[in-house]
């Protein structure tokens, strides 16, 4: 999954700590898209954010915690699941919101550098996999609305089909290979769909 909504930090309202955070986390995200993980600097960032070094050090300490602040940041600003009332609309839905947060220059950017930090720091790797386990408890439920529905087969992985829709995407993103449009979207969401009703994610109770 992805970031789906605003940029971190424009839409929390709150006092003067807020407003740091905010500063800062979109100062983060900023650097982030344009240098890389390995060229992030907490002075850089806070003359970015227009505050105070001490005030950045302080509060994260190092780039891996405000990292790991950004992307708790975006996860809980994401927009929330469209409910449509079939699992192919639910899923293209999601799919779109990946592909238009992934298109984007800024953001698409950002992500390649954060997935390329977490291939080697591992406090980077379980910021993120908190911040996909967040996106994807999101949009689980409407899988298992569509088994309610008769429209999946009892005892479909829903997280597993919600994975199903964004890997697609995220190929496109980091191999460069093939358009990153709507197109692909609803290619993903529909090819998930189509395995999910073939049995593809079923869990496998011997595993249970």
């Amino acid at each position: 999954m992805a970031f789906e909504g605003a940029d971190p930090g424009t839409v929390r309202p709150g006092g003067r700590t807020a407003r740091v955070r905010a500063s800062v986390l979109r100062a983060a995200g900023d650097a982030l898209a344009e240098h890389g993980f390995a060229h992030l600097d907490l002075a850089d960032i806070a003359r970015r954010a227009e505050v105070g070094k001490t005030t950045v050090y302080r509060r994260w300490g190092t780039v891996t915690g405000l990292v790991a602040d950004l992307l708790l940041d975006m996860a809980e600003q994401s927009l929330p699941r469209t409910e449509t009332g079939s699992l192919l609309g639910d899923l293209k839905a999601n799919a779109r919101l990946v592909q238009r947060t992934l298109a984007d220059p800024r953001q698409g950017a950002l992500f390649k550098a954060v997935i390329a930090a977490a291939t080697c720091e591992a406090k980077t790797a379980q910021a993120l996999h908190r911040f996909y386990d967040i996106r994807v408890e999101e949009w689980a439920p409407c899988v298992q609305q569509a088994i309610d529905r008769g429209e999946v087969p009892e005892g479909t992985d829903a997280h597993e089909v919600i994975r199903a829709v964004s890997a697609p995407l995220y190929y496109r993103l980091l191999t460069g290979s093939g358009h990153l449009d709507e197109a692909a979207a609803d290619q993903a969401a529909e090819a998930a769909v189509a395995a999910a009703r073939a049995g593809a994610y079923l869990i496998d109770r011997s595993e249970c």
